[in-house]
């Protein structure tokens, strides 16, 4: 689980679009905190501080707290809209955690071991069908990755989900199937010989010799008629 952060936010009395510019003119930006039964709060939290935490990486699945006047409320953040020309952040959704919370998350997949994957040392290529999966966990224990080793496989060997050892608690919300994460897919100039390990040496040097020796055997003819 990535190490937790504290933001310091202020309380909002006055809500709407109105208020929303005037708080990104100021640099603020406007957020909302809800859930855990309780009614939803609108703050305002400073725009340099949130845009810092969003392109660190692992926003989204990092437990945080929000000192919201003095008092401190554990959240994780659901949901930023982005101004899709200006890339700025516009709005933050915070969801608050309880000590039972249980969440949805994306997490990211890594993976380990290319250098003794023997499909890769053989030209293969790691074919990534899902970079994140999205898994229902503890609030208090989502996992910062998921980890995928490719010790030992070859091309044509697909990763599915049933090979993750997950954390206790960690479950994937696709459950009807062994869904597949990655696959080792052979190269484009592969061919199919190659693959199955089947490429015998060319003979084109003693096939040559071959036809040497046949043309030497019948020049000698050749001279034994005329004699």
């Amino acid at each position: 689980m990535s190490e937790t952060y504290e933001l310091t936010a202020e309380a909002r009395e006055r809500v709407g679009k109105g208020s929303a510019r005037e708080l990104r003119r100021s640099g603020k930006i406007p957020a909302v905190i809800y859930g855990d039964k309780q009614p939803p709060l609108s703050i305002a939290l400073p725009y340099k501080d949130v845009h810092l935490k969003i392109h660190a990486g692992g926003f989204m699945t990092t437990i945080a707290t929000i000192n919201v006047d003095g008092k401190k409320v554990r959240v994780l953040p659901k949901d930023y809209q982005v101004d899709p020309v200006r890339d700025f952040t516009m709005h933050v959704d915070f969801l608050r955690v309880g000590k039972d919370t249980v969440v949805t998350v994306d997490i990211p997949v890594h993976f380990i071991n290319e250098e003794k994957s023997r499909g890769i040392r053989r030209g293969g290529v790691l074919n990534v069908v899902r970079h994140t999966v999205e898994f229902t966990c503890p609030a208090d224990a989502i996992p910062e990755y998921i980890e995928i080793d490719l010790d030992g496989t070859d091309i044509g060997d697909s990763l599915h989900i049933s090979a993750v050892k997950l954390p206790e608690g960690v479950k994937p919300t696709i459950t009807d199937r062994d869904f597949t994460i990655a696959t080792i897919a052979a190269p484009a100039v592969l061919t199919a010989e190659e693959e199955a390990g089947t490429v015998e040496e060319p003979e084109t040097e003693v096939e040559g010799e071959e036809a040497e020796d046949e043309g030497d055997g019948e020049e000698a003819e050749g001279k034994e008629g005329g004699e």
